[in-house]
C-alpha cells in the first residue's frame, strides 16, 4: 500500500502543512532501568513524505528513558537534519546507517552519540545491508513517479566503508526493496512497486564476490521483505497487488534457490527472533475498501503459524496502523509502533513476553525502523 499511496500522503501533508508539529529533542521516563548487554535500541521515525521530518530516537535501558530527536541535538548545524523519509537503519562497526530515502543519501553518524561523521549519496535509496567492510544498498535508481511503463531498472550499489564511496552498481530488477547477505550470495526483493498494476515477481540473486545477478527466483508479486533463518531458508513477503492477489509469506531454499512454498499470512513487516517470526499485517483491499490488521508468530522450522494475534491485552484495539516491529532477544519484550494517522506523532508500545503492554511512549512521525545498540545473542548482531 506504501507505493500507491505515496502521492495521495504527499498531496494531503501540502494542505496539512500548517498543522505541522515541530519536533523539539526531550527525554522521557517511560520504564524502570534494564541492565543487559544490550544498551539500546534506536527508532528512525519515516517522518511525512515531502516535508523533511525523518528524526531519530533513542531508548535507554539503563536509564529507562526515551530521548525524542537525538540527531537534530547531536547535529545542529546540519540543514533539514537528517532528510526526506527515513527507510532503514543499521549498525556496523562504529558506525551507524540510517537511509534517508527522498533525500538521496545514506546518514552516517558515530552509533554511541548520534553525530555525523559523512553521507553516503544514493538516488532513491531503500535498504542496507553490510559484508567485509562493505554496505550493499538497495536504489530505485529512478524518480518517485507511479508509472505502470517505468523504464529505470533498480540496482544494488557497493560501498567502501571507509571512505562512503560508491565503488559498483549491479543491476537487478525494478524497484529494488530488502536485500539479505547468506553465504556469497546477495538476494534483493524486486517490488515494481512504481508500476502499479504490473508489478515485478522476482528475487534477483546476486554472487557476492564477481558482484554480478546470477538469477531471478519467480516468487509473487510485489516483493518487501527478505530475513534468513538458521535452517537456510529464506523467508520473503509479498504484498500482492491489493486487489485478487493477497499478501503471503514465502520461503526459499538458499542452497538450491529455488521456492519452496507460502504460508496463507498476510505480512506487511517481520522481525526473526531465534526460530520465532514475529509479523503484523495492514492488508489493504481495493475490493473491500478496508484493512485486516493481524499480530502472528511463525514457527520457521515447523513452517507454522503459532498465532495471529501476539497481543494477549486488547490493546491492539487502540493501534491504528502498526508499522514497525522489533523483539528484544534477551527479554523477548515485543516492540510495535503505530503510525496513526500518518502525518500526526505516532506511538511506540512495549508488550512482554507474553502479550501484555508494558509501557507506550510518543515518537515522531510515522515511527518504523530499529536497531539494537550493545551486543545480541541471536541472529540480530
Amino acid at each position: 500500500m506504501k507505493h500507491f499511496l505515496c502521492i495521495f500522503f504527499l498531496i494531503m501533508l501540502i494542505s496539512c502543512r500548517e498543522e505541522t508539529e515541530i519536533f523539539i529533542p526531550e527525554t522521557v521516563p517511560v520504564a524502570i532501568p534494564e541492565y543487559t548487554s544490550i544498551q539500546g535500541f534506536y527508532l528512525l521515525n519515516e517522518g511525512n513524505m515531502g516535508s523533511n521530518k525523518s528524526t531519530l530516537d533513542y531508548y535507554d535501558y539503563e536509564t529507562g528513558e526515551y530521548n525524542r530527536n537525538i540527531f537534530a541535538a547531536a547535529n545542529p548545524t546540519v540543514p533539514k537534519e537528517l532528510g526526506d523519509v527515513g527507510n532503514d537503519i543499521k549498525i556496523y562497526g562504529s558506525k551507524l546507517y540510517a537511509v534517508i530515502n527522498c533525500s538521496n543519501k545514506i546518514e552516517v553518524m558515530d552509533k554511541y552519540t548520534a553525530k555525523r561523521l559523512g553521507q553516503i549519496n544514493i538516488p532513491n535509496c531503500r535498504y542496507i545491508r553490510f559484508h567485509e567492510g562493505y554496505a550493499y544498498v538497495t536504489s530505485y535508481a529512478g524518480p518517485v513517479e507511479l508509472n505502470p511503463n517505468y523504464e529505470q531498472l533498480g540496482y544494488v550499489a557497493k560501498v567502501d566503508t571507509a571512505t562512503f564511496q560508491v565503488i559498483e552498481r549491479c543491476l537487478v530488477g525494478f524497484q529494488p526493496d530488502e536485500l539479505e547477505i547468506v553465504g556469497n550470495k546477495i538476494y534483493v526483493a524486486n517490488s515494481g512497486g512504481y508500476m502499479f498494476p504490473n508489478y515485478e515477481s522476482t528475487m534477483s540473486v546476486i554472487d557476492i564476490q564477481e558482484f554480478a545477478e546470477t538469477k531471478r527466483i519467480e516468487i509473487a508479486r510485489n516483493l518487501h521483505h527478505l530475513r534468513a533463518d538458521k535452517q537456510g531458508n529464506l523467508w520473503v513477503t509479498s504484498r500482492g497487488d491489493y486487489y485478487n492477489q493477497p499478501s503471503r509469506l514465502y520461503w526459499i531454499d538458499t542452497k538450491k534457490d529455488v521456492l519452496i512454498d507460502s504460508l496463507n499470512i498476510a505480512v506487511s513487516n517481520f522481525h526473526l527472533d531465534g526460530d520465532s517470526l514475529y509479523l503484523y499485517s495492514v492488508e489493504w483491499s481495493y475490493i473491500s475498501m478496508s484493512n485486516e490488521i493481524t499480530y502472528g508468530i511463525v514457527d520457521v522450522v515447523k513452517k507454522e503459524i503459532v498465532t495471529k494475534n501476539f497481543i494477549t491485552d486488547g490493546t491492539e484495539q487502540k493501534i491504528k496502523i502498526p508499522y514497525g516491529i522489533m523483539v528484544n532477544p534477551i527479554t523477548k519484550d515485543i516492540y510495535v509502533t503505530d503510525a496513526k494517522n500518518y502525518v500526526s506523532p505516532g506511538t511506540l508500545y512495549c508488550f512482554d513476553k507474553d502479550g501484555k503492554q508494558k509501557w507506550n511512549v510518543r515518537t515522531g512521525d510515522i515511527p518504523a525502523h530499529f536497531v539494537f545498540l550493545g551486543e545480541l545473542k541471536n541472529n540480530e548482531k
